[in-house]
């Protein structure tokens, strides 16, 4: 489960546009906005905190007790969307959404196969496919999972893994359809068949075969033919 609350210490800012989102940057912070009852909140935030936040073992599900500077209360929230910069790879800018703790919240999670190398399917050298990587959850917000694991190691040749497999944890409601969500597969390896060769490739192969074949007797004569005789033998 989520279970981890972290405190993320924020300035409102005032002044907005692409300019001045490069200028923070530049500074190492990181601008955002705080989503609520009201109306949208534009913040920035030390990209070292961001980063801390989010790296907890409750990953993108963490609960954020955002403060904004000159305020004691906490607005409890969690991360709504996030971009990275094309090139350097950190977060550039973050949407956060204020939430109830004691009201349910969708979200996104990912599912991790585990058990892979002892699936009998696999051992025999069956592929196993991962059609679904994320499912749709619903649950409180501190109880989120960060990913879900599923267990793939009694999964034989042909098996396919469907969600209605899948248990989900203890106050998680699955979201998706569980049917025809499918979760995983293993099938046989494909196998490279060569084309068979058609009648007019046979007939053309047969033509080059008798163009290229020696008159019947040649070899004879280029051995000498019967002037050679057999030994032991004597011509009249």
């Amino acid at each position: 489960m989520s279970g981890d609350r972290f405190r993320l210490d924020v300035q409102e800012r005032g002044r907005l546009g692409s300019p001045e989102s490069r200028r923070l940057r530049r500074q190492g912070l990181v601008p955002g906005v705080l989503y609520g009852n009201g109306s949208p909140r534009p913040f920035v935030v030390e990209e070292r905190a961001l980063r801390a936040a989010l790296t907890t073992d409750s990953g993108l599900h963490a609960v954020l007790d955002v403060v904004v500077d000159g305020e004691s209360g906490a607005h409890p929230s969690i991360l709504k969307e996030y971009q990275r910069h094309p090139i350097r790879g950190h977060v550039a800018h973050i949407d956060l959404q204020e939430v109830r703790l004691d009201r349910p919240i969708q979200a996104a999670v990912q599912v991790h196969l585990v058990g892979a190398e002892d699936a009998p399917g696999v051992r025999e050298g069956g592929v196993l496919s991962q059609p679904s990587t994320a499912i749709n959850v619903e649950a409180l917000p501190m109880e989120v999972p960060e990913s879900i694991d599923v267990d793939v190691s009694a999964m034989e040749m042909g098996d396919t893994l469907r969600l209605e497999d899948v248990k989900a944890p203890e106050g998680v409601t699955l979201l998706d359809d569980l049917h025809d969500t499918v979760i995983a597969t293993v099938t046989a390896p494909t196998r490279e068949v060569e084309p068979e060769e058609t009648a007019e490739e046979a007939a053309e192969g047969e033509e080059g075969e008798l163009e290229g074949e020696a008159p019947e007797g040649a070899a004879d004569e280029a051995a000498g033919g019967d002037a050679a005789g057999e030994p032991g033998t004597t011509q009249d």
